[in-house]
């Protein structure tokens, strides 16, 4: 899967999580689901996600055999920089910390399968 593909998908992929966020609070009138700055959570994870897989893309691309330290080195930095933005927003915001975490990890989560399944196709592809 180039990296073409992995955007054309990845947008349909967004749109599909953006669009489950703006019905939840529909569906659950009553209950606060989505914390109030959701949008730059989500905004901040999906340009994360996108980053890493290009670095990972790019990493299988310049030397197949070490393809999956490409992939483990984006998901690890992924993870560093969205530790670091926990902290940064926890510290700045005094919202409710279980809708927060709840919030946070669901969509870190779903965008990193995404991820890592995309990125699987593209070894699988490689070793046929």
């Amino acid at each position: 899967m180039g990296i073409q593909r992995f955007t054309l998908y990845y947008i349909i992929y967004t749109a599909v999580l953006a669009g489950i966020a703006v019905a939840l609070p529909h569906a659950f009138p009553g209950v606060q689901v989505l914390i109030h700055k959701f949008w730059l959570v989500f905004g901040f994870l999906a340009g994360l996600t996108f980053i890493a897989y290009i670095v990972a893309f790019l990493g299988i691309k310049r030397n197949p055999e070490s393809g999956i330290m490409a992939i483990m080195g984006s998901i690890a930095l992924k993870m560093l920089f969205s530790m670091a933005f926990v902290l940064i927003y926890s510290l700045n915001n005094k919202e409710k910390s279980i809708v927060f975490a709840l919030n946070f990890f669901s969509l870190y989560l779903l965008f990193t399968f995404f991820e890592i399944y995309c990125l699987l196709r593209n070894l699988r592809h490689q070793n046929k």
